[in-house]
């Protein structure tokens, strides 16, 4: 169908037919804008309030990183010299709540460990892996990161060499 076929039957349409078309291609038009634009609104919203909460969040994290660089190392307990790089890992994962995550590790070389993780929160993962070198030494060798499907996810693999 093209226009000049629904202007013919528009034209061909009593007066009252006519408003009665015109009434309801505008209410039509209405409903779709509302369908469509409504939830954009709201969801524009949530992403606001969402980045409100980042940057306070980023706010609280510089404000107190002096008071933590002068904390200096992490106590014995927590940076055990006698732990293995496995052990550690694990450990540290499970406190950071990822071992649902962690899907497998293996070694890498002299002294590292190739450790894979799927579907992990990624703000998680990189304040585990943050907290593995800043806490314990342990140094990244190399990492791969991949998102997993879901928005804010990941699948990461990473190689970590003790001290």
């Amino acid at each position: 169908m093209n226009f000049s076929t629904l202007q013919n039957w528009y034209a061909g349409l009593a007066p009252r037919e006519q408003r009665v078309v015109a009434l309801g291609g505008v209410a039509a038009l209405v409903l779709l804008l509302l369908a469509v634009l409504l939830p954009l609104y709201r969801k524009s919203e949530g992403l606001e309030q969402r980045i409100a909460t980042k940057r306070a969040d980023l706010a609280w994290m510089q404000a107190v990183a002096p008071t933590l660089m002068t904390a200096g190392p992490a106590p014995a307990a927590a940076n055990n010299p006698h732990e293995s790089l496995v052990v550690l890992v694990d450990r540290t994962a499970r406190e950071s709540g990822l071992s649902q995550s962690l899907t497998g590790s293996q070694p890498s070389g002299d002294g590292g460990l190739r450790v894979q993780v799927e579907k992990a929160p990624f703000n998680s993962w990189v304040a585990w892996i943050a907290r593995l070198a800043e806490q314990s030494g342990v140094r990244v060798e190399s990492a791969q990161v991949d998102a997993a499907g879901e928005p804010g996810l990941v699948n990461a693999g990473v190689v970590l060499r003790d001290h």
